[in-house]
């Protein structure tokens, strides 16, 4: 069985009402064998890294048959994941590199060491990255970053920002045809 598991940006709120992480979760249960996961995540305004990984790992159950769909902190927390664990892929979504000098982020942990660039490719079978020049909070610098690093199918647009919407039909496209490809 295919598994798919969304996670939120920090600050969100409820993940049923946030974005588009609904949306896709309903598109994605359309497939056939295909578990989606979309929980609300503990300690969801900071998205600190020690309370994410376990939960992502012992209530998640994120494993090699697991796409991750990591959106903001998700994305960090996805990358993060990836560096400790083998999960199938994983799609970042308006990802960085750095806390910004932001001390919201810098309290996550995420950017607390140097990203395991090399662990992360290893332990993943694909990676998708959708990013936008005009994000209004990461500077298209920390998207490229994770390009140069990690080679992954990029989604660039110059219109999206912060991929704030309802809906995202790109990402519902790009992971079927992953999935298409063999799981």
């Amino acid at each position: 069985m295919k598994r798919i598991v969304i996670l939120p940006g920090n600050g969100g709120g409820s993940v049923e009402t946030s974005n588009w992480y609904s949306w896709a979760r309903d598109r994605f249960q359309e497939l056939n064998d295909t578990e989606v996961i979309l929980r609300d995540m503990p300690d969801p305004e900071i998205a600190r890294e020690k309370y994410w990984i376990p939960f992502m790992h012992n209530e998640l159950k994120c494993d090699e048959n697991t796409v991750i769909i990591g959106h903001s902190s998700g994305a960090e927390a996805a990358k993060r994941y990836a560096e400790k664990y083998k999960v199938h892929g994983i799609v970042l979504v308006s990802s960085c590199v750095t806390d910004l000098g932001d001390d919201t982020e810098k309290e996550s942990g995420y950017y607390s060491r140097p990203w395991e660039w090399k662990k992360i490719k290893e332990n993943t079978e694909w990676i998708i990255q959708f990013g936008s020049t005009d994000d209004p909070f990461i500077p298209w610098q920390e998207q490229q970053e994770i390009v140069n690093q990690l080679s992954p199918e990029l989604y660039k647009y110059t219109n999206k920002g912060h991929f704030m919407t309802s809906v995202f039909p790109e990402l519902i496209k790009a992971v079927k045809k992953r999935l298409e490809c063999g799981y």
